[in-house]
């Protein structure tokens, strides 16, 4: 079953980030603000990738001194997502 979702994330630059979830696996990820580059490299890396490993992979990463990031809100934006 395809899920789709939008997330505001907390303390990034990114203003929102929308993700299609189908059986487990993320399908699409974009998205809107943030830096550019990296958060287009973010999203063609973990497309394709189970959601769980996703998660595990960018929880805890930190954008200079703040306590979270972009990636780091894909991963909260993800477990929202199979909720």
């Amino acid at each position: 079953m395809e899920k789709k979702i939008s997330y505001a994330p907390k303390g990034v630059c990114s203003r929102m980030i929308d993700i299609v979830v189908e059986d487990n696996i993320v399908k699409q990820v974009s998205f809107t603000g943030g830096c550019s580059g990296n958060t287009q490299g973010v999203s063609r890396l973990v497309e394709g990738m189970d959601v769980n490993e996703a998660i595990a992979r960018l929880t805890g990463i930190r954008c200079g001194f703040k306590d979270t990031s972009c990636p780091d809100q894909l991963a909260c934006a993800l477990r929202k997502a199979v909720e």
